[in-house]
């Protein structure tokens, strides 16, 4: 019995003892944590508290700053991001347009981009024609800038250019011709261009002196037959107002703008280095006035005329109404930019053309009016002047010792060159034409002030020729160097200069009617230039050339570019509509992009905060659980007996 009592009093004790180790063991899983809530069931594990680093179970207010500080952080990235990703897309487009800009003219035309687009001009010249192909990409939206136009080359870097002939002219008597004329120039400049570029490519038929000289009823005949047939054969951009006969006036424009364009004078993008000049814009009620890169002007001796043009910066002042109505022939304004009611590309240029005073032309008026004057010589004072090499004229515009004879069969003159350069020049001054009113040039034409000082000019075609060919000395020019270097050629014996011809020491395209007529250019180009335009003789802002940046500049370029400034406007309004819409696009996937992360931020973030705070929970239920099971083992513990015996 004792013993039956002694077993159960230490059987109900071990039974309680073990009821409280498997509390504890029960407490101590329950204090195990599972995370396999955020891992797949593979990966399940469990993990006790104990081991648990302190900074895992923080309280409830470093939650709250953890999960604010996050949020933050994703705003802040958002912002950051969309904010690069706007300045990435502009430096990318401003990378695009330098590089653009950088990509050298003499580079292949790359007839596979599809922004490109094309232009034709034919030039109809009095001794033939000659179809220009001009290319140009998509403009970049910017009203301030024009069309970025170069002449097309081929896959071996030539310019796309043919030129045929005789003139258009020399079909006035079969005008039904003129189209078969013109075919092959066309045909040679589509076998270059894309055939899907056709419809949009314009072709502009410009015709020059060759045509001038017609009655305009052959004119109008040659044209009409263009303006019929074309169409017919091509499908090039045409209309009627395409074809037409331009005047000196109009070619003389197109030659300015096409040489500023060249040079860059129409970018007026800010740059120190380049002058400057205040215009007063033409046309503007209030007189409005801007300062814009100075302009350069443009000197031209061709055989037959001489031309000039050069901005007229300024409002001019006339001394007469008659002076006025000529002026107006003499003076155009333009505007070269794509919107009308913009005046940074207004321009106000004077231009004016002088047939007869180009060099070969100067040249026969004054041999014919050197044989007429020793005629009359000859019958008053009954001499024989010239008649035969013993007694030839003494021409100072001729090299020394030069024996030449001029004038028609039945009326030769025997001239000998004595080459006095000073001379030849006081010869030709009566040949200018001059007269004695103010602000006027050759044949008392009228001509606005220059500003000299801050003016600059290009001279080409004789005046490249006269500095260069034989005195070696184009470019920069200097009227005393010029000029001494003029009086040394002159006065140099014809039989050493035709040594120094022979051991090539002259340009490369010199020939002996250079040589021959040297002296004399020489001097009509400085008559025309410091006594007829009234250049000072210390001018040093004119520039002799034969090209401008390696390049033959044609006024058919001046031309296309005015002809096509509205363009820009329908390449603006395509790309608005179309930009729009691919920023919108990509605009909202970009922000859906970045709004995704953000999302998926906030997610991950805000299942972090869950996972504290359930750790928290977890550990504090624990704590709790495991100290009210020891509470009670220690109570038992303190409260039981040890086994003793029992007796009944």
């Amino acid at each position: 019995m004792r013993s039956e009592e002694a077993f159960q009093l230490r059987g109900g004790w071990s039974r309680h003892k073990d009821a409280s180790v498997i509390d504890a063991s029960a407490a101590d899983v329950a204090e195990r944590i599972s995370i396999s809530c955020l891992f797949p069931a593979s990966w399940h594990f469990s993990l006790s508290p104990v081991v648990l680093p302190r900074f895992l179970l923080p309280s409830f207010r470093q939650l709250l700053l953890l999960g604010l500080l996050a949020g933050v952080m994703g705003l802040l990235y958002l912002l950051l991001v969309t904010g690069k990703g706007q300045y990435s897309w502009m430096r990318e487009d401003r990378h695009l347009h330098t590089r653009l800009g950088r990509v050298p003219d003499m580079e292949a035309t790359d007839t596979n981009n599809p922004n490109l687009n094309y232009g034709l001009v034919v030039d109809c010249g009095s001794s033939g024609s000659r179809v220009f192909v001009y290319t140009w990409p998509r403009h970049n939206g910017n009203l301030h800038e024009l069309l970025d136009i170069k002449q097309m080359r081929d896959k071996h870097r030539k310019p796309v250019v043919m030129k045929i002939k005789p003139g258009i002219s020399e079909y006035a008597s079969t005008p039904d011709k003129a189209s078969d004329y013109i075919s092959p120039l066309l045909s040679f400049a589509a076998q270059h261009i894309p055939k899907n570029k056709h419809q949009e490519t314009p072709l502009y038929i410009l015709c020059t002196a060759g045509m001038r000289v017609l009655p305009e009823s052959q004119q109008e005949a040659l044209l009409e037959d263009l303006r019929t047939d074309i169409p017919v054969n091509f499908n090039f951009l045409f209309s009627d107002s395409h074809v037409e006969v331009i005047s000196g006036k109009q070619e003389g424009v197109y030659a300015w703008i096409g040489i500023n364009f060249v040079l860059g004078r129409f970018n007026h993008v800010e740059d120190e280095h380049e002058a400057v000049v205040e215009v007063q814009v033409p046309g503007s009620d209030q007189q409005e006035t801007l300062v814009r890169k100075r302009t350069a002007g443009v000197l031209d001796m061709g055989g037959v005329s001489t031309q000039i043009a050069y901005e007229v910066p300024k409002t001019v002042s006339f001394a007469s109404p008659q002076q006025e109505e000529i002026a107006k022939n003499l003076l155009a304004e333009f505007n070269l930019g794509c919107d009308a009611h913009r005046t940074e590309h207004v321009y106000r240029v004077y231009v004016s053309t002088f047939l007869g005073f180009g060099g070969n032309a100067a040249r026969q008026r004054y041999e014919e009016n050197l044989i007429s004057t020793t005629q009359i010589q000859n019958k008053l004072l009954g001499q024989h002047q010239g008649e035969s090499t013993d007694s030839p004229i003494l021409d100072p515009c001729l090299p020394a010792d030069l024996q030449d004879e001029v004038g028609p069969q039945d009326q030769r003159v025997h001239l000998r060159g004595t080459g006095d350069f000073d001379r030849c020049r006081l010869l030709l001054q009566p040949f200018l034409n001059r007269t004695n009113d103010t602000n006027t040039s050759l044949n008392g034409v009228y001509q606005p002030p220059i500003d000299f000082p801050n003016s600059q000019f290009y001279g080409f075609s004789e005046f490249y020729y006269c500095t260069e060919d034989v005195l070696r000395m184009g470019g920069d020019y200097n009227s005393t160097k010029y000029s001494n270097a003029a009086k040394s050629y002159c006065a140099t014996q014809w039989k050493t200069l035709k040594e120094r011809f022979d051991r090539g020491l002259y340009a490369s395209h010199a020939d002996q009617h250079r040589l021959k007529y040297q002296c004399f250019k020489s001097a009509w180009m400085y008559e025309v230039l410091h006594s007829g335009f009234a250049f000072p003789a210390a001018y040093e802002n004119l520039r002799t050339a034969l090209l401008v940046y390696d390049k033959e500049v044609q006024w058919t370029l001046g031309a296309i570019l005015y002809r096509t400034r509205f363009l820009p406007l329908r390449d603006i309004q395509q790309e608005s509509l179309k930009g729009s819409h691919s920023r919108w696009h990509h605009s909202f996937s970009f922000m859906n992009n970045h709004y995704l992360f953000l999302a998926c931020f906030l997610v991950v973030v805000l299942s972090i905060l869950l996972y504290l705070l359930r750790l928290r929970r977890i550990h504090s239920r624990s704590t709790l659980h495991r100290g009210a099971s020891a509470s009670v083992q220690w109570l038992e513990e303190g409260l039981g007996s040890p086994d003793l015996p029992v007796t009944l």
